[in-house]
């Protein structure tokens, strides 16, 4: 079997991941997160991996309180740059395959038809400027291959459809953003992506790489037409009202636009990607059922 090593586990993708894990028989797990292992610590990740060898490395660890990163950007530096260049260092000496998840907060939001993978990169925030910083490592190290992601939820951690779902049921009506458009993550179908991602590595028996793809649900929505969304497949009584950016502020710039185009992905690695209200609809299914 071919030992994969996931950082970060009890975050949305990572559980997500150990979920799905078992169907992936060809592969060996080690799942691990702060306890086990501090990706901020270079002498950490060496000792680690020598005693636990591994083919591929994906990393899931990192720092995503957005309008936090705006008062704390030391750290979230440190843990979105500075600890993926000990990462991408480490994986090009050891012929590690490293798969880094990124966000569509590289760009700017300035465009109004999705991003594709070579499209100019250029952060309006802490956060993005730190997972930026992240990219940059590996493209100077010529290693690791980046999946760009976006709006990611999951019926596990904290996420907005567990905090459109908590705030409908104390509240008769919640002002959301329609002037931001992206489109919702699943992270089960996230996850399902990366592990066939590395099925297919395998197979190939390709040597360490660098590549960027994207990768979200399939179509495009507002975070007011998220909402509803989940309003309506929850059947929950609560009137959600459209507001604009600029009357809802936030310590952190979001992106007005940040579809993201998934050809290339799909093309590379034969994935399906299900559209977001199908997904949705599945995750909202095991959160109603609890």
């Amino acid at each position: 079997m071919t030992p994969v090593l996931i950082t970060g586990c009890k975050g949305q993708l990572g559980s997500e991941i150990q979920r799905l894990s078992s169907g992936f028989s060809e592969m060996s797990f080690n799942f691990t997160d702060l306890e086990e292992l501090d990706i901020t610590r270079p002498g950490d990740i060496r000792t680690y991996l020598d005693h636990n060898p591994v083919r591929f490395i994906v990393n899931c660890a990192g720092y995503t309180a957005v309008d936090a990163a705006e008062d704390d950007k030391k750290m979230a530096f440190k843990l979105n740059a500075e600890a993926i260049e000990s990462l991408a260092k480490i994986s090009a000496e050891q012929d590690i395959q490293l798969i880094h998840i990124s966000t569509d907060y590289v760009f700017d939001g300035e465009k109004n038809h999705p991003y594709k993978e070579d499209d100019p990169v250029n952060p309006q925030s802490v956060y993005g400027k730190s997972k930026l910083g992240g990219e940059l490592a590996l493209q100077r190290l010529n290693t690791g291959i980046i999946i760009r992601t976006s709006w990611l939820y999951s019926s596990f951690g904290q996420n907005f459809v567990k905090t459109i779902l908590r705030l409908s049921g104390v509240k008769d009506q919640l002002n959301v953003i329609f002037d931001q458009t992206g489109c919702p993550t699943y992270a089960r179908d996230l996850a399902a992506a990366i592990l066939q991602v590395i099925r297919t590595e395998i197979s190939h028996e390709k040597t360490p790489r660098h590549e960027i793809y994207h990768y979200s649900n399939q179509g495009m929505c507002s975070w007011y037409e998220f909402a509803t969304s989940i309003i309506t497949f929850a059947g929950v009584e609560c009137n959600i009202l459209p507001v604009l950016s600029k009357d809802y502020i936030t310590k952190a710039k979001r992106p007005r636009y940040s579809v993201m185009s998934k050809e290339k992905i799909t093309a590379a690695y034969d994935i399906e990607v299900p559209h977001w209200m199908n997904s949705l609809k599945d995750c909202m299914d095991e959160l109603t059922a609890k």
